[in-house]
């Protein structure tokens, strides 16, 4: 198959794959009469591989080093993959009773605390981590939540603290300024949630801040239009970060 094919039937672009074979990622053969790169089914294996563990929020670095064990097994890849995912999984459904509750909490119908507010968000410790660590080593799986944990502040403090300080940024959100906030902001969802999220993932919870309605609602409580301030910075973010 050629680069537009498995582009076409992968939903990755031909320039993330070409960026792949560049950095030594994904390597298929080329043509000797054109040059042109073709995937054989043990390609398109290993770029399978490669969308699940960035789902799974491992970077590119991470992922080839991963790739590149002598000892890396695929059935094992797989079987943490779907742990991870099914982890992935529960946190979001916990998202989803948190959004019902705000919801309810809204009508009047029940009272949530500041606590419940960020029901879902707050995931201290992945219990995969260790699992990863121990098949392909430390090197290649990099610890996310490095924070001790005497001297950490609520979790839903540290968040209204961060929202609080976003407010403040007057600047354009493709400036320097505001992508050095997002550049923070990413950091701090990765070493506070026990979640490594990718900057696509980082640029979907911003659409949320606008598509959610009860995420605009107690967002822009920080300052109007916050909440589509933050969704566009983040989106531009990304695109910056682009793997």
């Amino acid at each position: 198959m050629n680069t537009k094919e498995v582009a076409a039937i992968s939903g990755v672009s031909v320039r993330t794959l070409h960026h792949y074979d560049e950095i030594g990622l994904l390597c298929p053969q080329r043509n000797p009469q054109n040059d042109y790169r073709e995937y054989r089914e043990e390609d398109i294996d290993a770029l399978q591989q490669i969308l699940f563990f960035k789902e799974c929020g491992f970077s590119l670095t991470q992922i080839k080093a991963l790739l590149q064990q002598p000892d890396f097994n695929q059935e094992k890849a797989f079987e943490l993959q779907k742990k991870f995912l099914l982890h992935e999984k529960k946190r979001i459904d916990q998202m989803l009773k948190t959004l019902n509750k705000t919801m309810q909490a809204q009508k009047g119908e029940i009272v949530m605390s500041q606590k419940e507010k960020f029901d879902g968000f707050d995931f201290t410790q992945n219990p995969y981590e260790e699992e990863a660590k121990n098949l392909w080593g430390k090197q290649a799986v990099q610890h996310v939540n490095e924070l001790p944990t005497e001297g950490k502040m609520d979790l839903g403090e540290d968040m209204q603290n961060l929202f609080i300080e976003l407010a403040q940024i007057t600047a354009e959100p493709d400036s320097e300024e505001t992508q050095q906030a997002m550049k923070k902001m990413f950091a701090f969802f990765n070493s506070r949630f026990g979640y490594q999220y990718t900057p696509q993932a980082f640029a979907g919870v911003g659409q949320l801040y606008i598509t959610d309605e009860r995420f605009q609602k107690n967002i822009d409580q920080f300052r109007e239009g916050l909440s589509a301030f933050l969704a566009e910075s983040m989106k531009i973010f990304a695109e910056n970060h682009k793997a």
